[in-house]
């Protein structure tokens, strides 16, 4: 049976996103493939028309764009940006990134869940950037999110799975693809996020840092079909006052 990632009306076989800002044009292309990426993020910024290198140069035919709004403080901002990065050509399938704080770069959930409706209206689908709190996820599915985008720690910090218990709450209560966003460092902890039922992983600085990167880019791709698989397959119950032996234990020697 095709266990496909559905975002809107897409479909996708690989539940690897590829945040593609902190890789160098020539490299966008390596991680891909090595990655067997089928989304790959890009801010508007880094998209030029006048000539200079261009990163929709170095994407492989038939990657997903996913343009997200960053620099935008507010949703009317989010919106223009969103705007613009359609008419650049990158589709209509946009991440919302909306941050104020400059510190740590954690994403204003109130302007988001408005940034939501208006884009949804305008005819996007929205995958809003958030910080994990169910009341305001709720908000973002009633406003038309056709994901949610909860961060696992701040942005770039590679700290890992910090958010895990409230990332859970929204696994078990909102019924969309809930795609772990911004503070993944290591494969093991795209794997956890992955068994705890996450829809799909995005990476970029945990990659960008590594000391070979493509190699990195495959250890990403490989943990997260095996946290896939391990979530379908449904992991074994957890003991935790005695232990139970692996074969029966039906008499001791001597007896």
């Amino acid at each position: 049976m095709s266990d496909d990632l559905i975002i809107g009306n897409r479909h996708f076989g690989s539940r690897f996103i590829l945040g593609s800002g902190k890789f160098s044009l020539d490299m966008t292309r390596k991680v891909i493939e090595k990655g067997g990426v089928e989304i790959a993020t890009l801010a508007v910024r880094r998209v030029n028309s006048g000539g200079q290198e261009n990163v929709l140069d170095y994407m492989p035919e038939g990657v997903t764009l996913l343009p997200n709004t960053s620099g935008a403080r507010n949703a009317e901002e989010a919106l223009t940006i969103a705007q613009l990065a359609r008419e650049l050509g990158c589709g209509d399938m946009i991440k919302i990134e909306i941050v104020r704080d400059t510190r740590y770069l954690l994403p204003d959930n109130a302007e988001t869940i408005k940034a939501v409706e208006m884009l949804t209206d305008d005819g996007f689908t929205a995958l809003p950037y958030m910080m994990p709190d169910l009341t305001a996820a709720r908000s973002m599915a009633d406003a038309g999110a056709a994901a949610i985008m909860p961060l696992a720690a701040p942005i770039g910090s590679n700290r890992g799975l910090l958010t895990r218990d409230f990332i859970k709450m929204m696994v078990d209560e909102i019924d969309l693809p809930i795609i772990v966003d911004a503070g993944i460092g290591r494969p093991s902890q795209a794997c956890e996020a992955m068994e705890m039922g996450c829809a799909a992983v995005m990476a970029n600085t945990a990659i960008a840092t590594a000391s070979d990167v493509p190699a990195m880019a495959e250890a990403f791709k490989m943990a997260i079909e095996a946290g896939r698989k391990a979530y379908l397959a449904g992991p074994g119950r957890v003991l935790k006052d005695r232990g139970e032996a692996s074969s029966p234990l039906t008499g001791f020697l001597g007896e």
